[in-house]
């Protein structure tokens, strides 16, 4: 798993690639907080999952975890460029029901 972040304004995007699992969603989870922590004028995280080619539960968990932060700072998150397979798990999961969601032409939310 890799991970780059980018920051915006009040907006952090989060660009993910490889595959999110079990074993690197303590790192992940971590990684994003610290980040947030430290740009807490951001209300905005963007998970952009372009290179993501697999993700399980624990994947789900981490994005739901932070859609709670952000809830609560009264902020937003949204998921874009989801490949088909997990695009597919994030609808039948209902996180696309709780976070926004959007396709290759709305890559910057």
């Amino acid at each position: 798993m890799e991970i780059a972040f980018e920051v915006k304004g009040r907006s952090l995007t989060v660009k993910l690639r490889g595959e999110i699992d079990q074993h690197c969603a303590r790192e992940l989870r971590s990684a994003i907080d610290g980040r947030l922590h430290e740009n807490r004028e951001v209300k905005r995280l963007v998970f952009d999952l372009e290179r993501v080619s697999f993700m399980d539960s624990s994947g789900i968990g981490v994005i739901l975890g932070r859609y709670r932060l952000m809830r609560d700072r009264g902020g937003e998150t949204a998921i874009v460029n989801a490949q088909k397979n997990v695009e597919k798990l994030l609808r039948l999961s209902g996180v696309y029901g709780l976070t926004e969601s959007a396709g290759r032409s709305r890559a910057n939310g």
